[in-house]
């Protein structure tokens, strides 16, 4: 039995950046990367189903294989060994020159296509990345993969090869959903749900002696026009750094403090001080 889980290299700005000539995005020379915090949540739950079912108690079980996938060039390596060093079994790369520019709908679009040659139970992903916090991607490849969905999962009881789950999923208001699933189906974890194990010294050299798999878009059975702009729903027009604002600090007692407010009110509209 296997378990996919969908991970993903952000990106978070350096103190100082500066955005591109086009105007679409910032230098990649102010970026730094690094997992997304949400997917350590997810890989952390398919492991525990891993683990748990390699217990002696539960030797009827189905042995678990979790396999990480990324959509994303070969500096996200870094990050698939982290998986591959918290307890990932196999790591994949899928990646494109022409993947460029896509937005998260297309994602889902390759997520799908390696979720239809993997075969997992279950495809485990993110509520959402920290970078650009869309919580789309997760849900979107269900619907290309024509699988049941739940989203903003906070409690799972899974049984390794059974044909259903049992979750809790965070509603609005602090409500909490309990559903029943069929499988294979898409969960999207939220954060919370365990915690994330750090990995030891030996795993970390273990990892990085394991391969990453590395597939294009035709390994997939895509092609560039699944992709980029042209395979995607939406498209960055341009990105624009706010205007700061400005804090004064008002002094003196009340009445000094209420008739300095009002001038400055007075100022801001104009009027006379």
């Amino acid at each position: 039995m296997k378990i996919l889980v969908a991970v993903k290299q952000v990106a978070a700005l350096d103190e100082d950046f500066t955005i591109r000539a086009g105007g679409r995005d910032v230098d990649e020379d102010y970026l730094l990367h690094d997992l997304n915090e949400w997917d350590d949540y997810s890989l952390e739950e398919a492991v525990k189903i891993k683990e748990a079912a390699a217990q002696p108690a539960e030797a009827a079980a189905q042995p678990v294989e979790v396999v990480v996938v990324t959509v994303a060039p070969d500096r996200a390596d870094e990050s698939l060994r982290k998986c591959l060093a918290k307890g990932a079994d196999r790591a994949i790369r899928i990646w494109d020159e022409a993947v460029a520019g896509s937005d998260p709908i297309a994602i889902a679009r390759i997520l799908a296509a390696a979720a239809r040659q993997e075969s997992p139970a279950m495809l485990f992903a993110g509520v959402q990345s920290s970078d650009q916090a869309f919580a789309t991607t997760g849900i979107a490849a269900a619907a290309f993969l024509g699988w049941p969905h739940a989203a903003v999962v906070s409690s799972l009881a899974y049984a390794p090869g059974a044909a259903r789950a049992v979750l809790r999923r965070e509603l609005e208001g602090g409500l909490l959903q309990e559903v029943e699933i069929q499988c294979p189906a898409v969960l999207s974890i939220q954060l919370g749900i365990n915690t994330p194990r750090y990995a030891s010294l030996r795993s970390i050299k273990q990892a990085a002696a394991k391969p990453i798999e590395v597939k294009s878009l035709s390994d997939v059975g895509l092609g560039a026009a699944d992709v980029g702009e042209a395979g995607s729903a939406s498209r960055v027009r341009r990105m624009l750094i706010p205007d700061k604002g400005r804090a004064q600090l008002i002094e003196g007692d009340a009445p000094a403090q209420a008739r300095r407010l009002a001038e400055i009110i007075r100022e801001f509209k104009g009027g006379a001080p």
